[in-house]
């Protein structure tokens, strides 16, 4: 039997940047080949049995971005995936920490779901929190997250081509994004990260980030 979840939906923002194509959609992605784009998908909250309302912080995006010195390889594309995670993961732990917020725990059932959803992605050609026509939380159902009666799960999606790709690129449009810096300043306890490359929208060398977020109640 299918769990029914309330999602709440935020408006799509997009980050206005030389030379960038921002998309943010529910439909499959097309971009010109020859273009250095960034784009996002709207931020995504589901929870069982209800939904808990988190308020927006006060502190601005542009305080909450760490320096390279602070997180090294946050603009090294060429970096294998496993250290690009861990600048992605170092630039989540100083946005939190600067707003007075404890780190993210990591779950590697979150990380196996935010992998398999960029798989869908780039597999369906499909940048959307329905890739492959499956409801957003499907992954984090089949890694088991969801099992326990009681939690709470967000994901924020990203892509981005040429140096737009990059950590700090990518995080930046997130935390530019009310939605997406609200599930990375959130009330969640864990969280899963993923990085793949690969063609999307007939563009090579694209990179498709995913965040997963979840807390279980009690």
């Amino acid at each position: 039997m299918g769990r029914e979840v309330r999602s709440d939906d935020n408006e799509a923002m997009s980050l206005r940047l030389p030379l960038i194509v921002a998309l943010a959609a529910l439909a499959s992605l097309s971009m010109a080949s020859s273009a250095l784009a960034v784009g996002l998908d709207d931020q995504r909250v589901a929870s069982h049995p209800k939904a808990v309302s988190q308020p927006s912080r006060a502190a601005t995006a542009t305080t909450l971005i760490a320096p390279p010195a602070v997180c090294p390889g946050q603009n090294d594309l060429d970096a294998p995936a496993e250290a690009q995670v861990q600048a992605m993961t170092c630039m989540t732990d100083f946005a939190r920490e600067r707003a007075g917020l404890g780190d993210f725990s990591p779950a590697d059932s979150l990380a196996q779901s935010a992998g398999d959803k960029s798989d869908d992605i780039l597999r369906c050609n499909d940048f959307s929190h329905f890739a492959c026509g499956r409801e957003f939380t499907y992954w984090m159902a089949e890694a088991g997250y969801t099992s326990p009666p009681c939690w709470r799960v967000g994901e924020n999606l990203a892509w981005g081509n040429g140096d737009y790709g990059t950590v700090r690129s990518i995080f930046e449009a997130w935390m530019r994004s009310p939605g997406h810096r609200e599930n990375i300043l959130g009330d969640f306890a864990e969280i899963g990260i993923s990085v793949r490359v690969g063609a999307l929208g007939g563009t090579p060398g694209t990179h498709i980030w995913a965040q997963h977020f979840g807390t279980h109640c009690g």
